[in-house]
Order: structure tokens, then C-alpha cells, then sequence
């Protein structure tokens, strides 16, 4: 596993240990020193004998390849800006199930519908959740109460005043 820094950090670090096994510090003393393994030490010690100075630079940690190509990543994206009615789902509506059935009917790869988000956002999507109105709403008739019957609501409304807790009355004389 990689440790933490940026390239520039790792490759000092990778300097530092090669001049202390040019002084003559032992593998395990320099990896003590500089708190790596000496495995490390030594792999970086072949290494700049078989390449050189080229030994101090970081190259990027690759990781697993993807399993869409990137022209797959292109054809899904159109697939979902289709939406789901034409894939031949009911409602409009696309699931992370969903779109992990599509890929593996489309592309013959399998994702995990947990995945699927990550693969989702790494294409330049983002979760949208539809909002619930109900079928009767009528706009323009919410804006006009707003607008006429609100304000006369409001305005009826009495501000709150204290009154007295007593239960008793004022004796008269």
C-alpha cells in the first residue's frame, strides 16, 4: 500500500534512503530512520541500479481497470437520457437495479446495484429524486389563494397578549 504524500513527498523520501545506502547504512537502518519497510529500501536500491535517477519519480497507482470501457460509459449515458420508458420499464423512473440490469442486458458486465452510484457519478450524473405532488395539484389556483386569501388571513390574526392566571376575582368593597 502506498503511504500518504504527494508525489513530490514520496520521491524526497525515496532520495533521503538512497543517500543513506550510499553512506553505508544497512537496509534495516535506514528503513528504521525513515519509517518504511526495507524491503522498500531495497527495491529502490535495484531499482536505480537497473534505471537510473528515474527510480525517484512516483507513478500513478493505476488500480483495477474499469469494467465499462469508455465508450461504453458513452452509450449508457445515452441509454439513460433515453429514460427508462424506453427500455421497457413501466414508469420513468430509474433505479440503481434498474441500471444494473441494463448494463449487464446491454454490455454483458455485472455491477452491483450499490456500485452503480459510484459508476453514476464518476460519468457526471447525480442522484435526482422526483418530487412528490399529487395529480390533482392545480398550480395556478395554490398561487391565487397565496396571493388573495393568505393575506387576508394573516392580516385578521390578533397578536398575543398576557392575562391573568388568577383564578379568583378581585374581592369588592
Amino acid at each position: 500500500m502506498r503511504p500518504r504524500g504527494s508525489a513530490k513527498v514520496l520521491a524526497d523520501r525515496r532520495r533521503r534512503a538512497l543517500k543513506l545506502v550510499d553512506k553505508g547504512l544497512s537496509l534495516n537502518a535506514v528503513a528504521r530512520r525513515l519509517g518504511c519497510l526495507a524491503s522498500s529500501v531495497m527495491r529502490w536500491r535495484d531499482q536505480r541500479a537497473r534505471e537510473g535517477d528515474g527510480v525517484y519519480e512516483v507513478r500513478a497507482s493505476p488500480g483495477r481497470p474499469p469494467r465499462l470501457t469508455a465508450r461504453q460509459q458513452q452509450k449508457l449515458a445515452g441509454l439513460l437520457l433515453k429514460g427508462a420508458l424506453a427500455q421497457g420499464y413501466r414508469t420513468d423512473l430509474w433505479t440503481t437495479a434498474r441500471i444494473a440490469e441494463v448494463i449487464a442486458r446491454k454490455f454483458g458486465v455485472t455491477y452491483h446495484r450499490d456500485h452503480i452510484g459510484r459508476l453514476l457519478h464518476g460519468m457526471g450524473f447525480s442522484c435526482q429524486k422526483p418530487e412528490r405532488r399529487a395529480l390533482e395539484r392545480d398550480d395556478e389556483e395554490i398561487e391565487r389563494w397565496k396571493q388573495e386569501e393568505w393575506p387576508r388571513i394573516k392580516k385578521g390574526r390578533r397578536t398575543w397578549a398576557p392575562t391573568s392566571s388568577s383564578s379568583t376575582r378581585a374581592v369588592s368593597s
